[in-house]
């Protein structure tokens, strides 16, 4: 069995473990290719889903060109160019280019939240947001 599928064992219940102990037993190819499989679909399942394309990548598009892990050092940071204070008030950590667009995404409906469309004035505008 891989490290995967033993990893999966750990979250089973002491029952579900001694019934595939005993599958295991009988057919331990069988056993084990189920638990590597099941492992692997709980770890696909797991992954945070990226957000859809949409209004933060026609954003991004407008105040960095699309570029997510932007820094050119002018005080605004990532694809939607957040200040590290901004990013700061809706719990971000390290520098905004430096997480994920998924983790900016989240981070930008915060102060979407906090701020409206005004904490993007120019590119909320040309895009219509506001």
């Amino acid at each position: 069995m891989g490290a995967l599928g033993a990893l999966s064992l750990v979250a089973c219940t002491p029952e579900e473990v001694q019934v595939w102990q005993a599958w295991h037993a009988a057919d331990p190819a069988a056993a084990e290719a189920f638990a590597d499989n099941y492992a692997a679909q709980q770890q696909q399942t797991a992954a945070a889903p990226e957000p859809a394309r949409g209004v933060w990548d026609r954003l991004a598009e407008c105040e960095s060109g699309g570029n997510w892990s932007i820094n050119t050092g002018n005080g605004y940071y990532g694809g939607v160019q957040f200040s590290l204070s901004s990013w700061r008030a809706v719990g971000g950590s390290g520098y905004p280019h430096q997480n994920s667009r998924a983790e900016q995404i989240k981070r930008a409906e915060m102060l979407l939240d906090l701020q409206g469309w005004g904490a993007w004035p120019s590119c909320s505008r040309q895009l219509g947001l506001r």
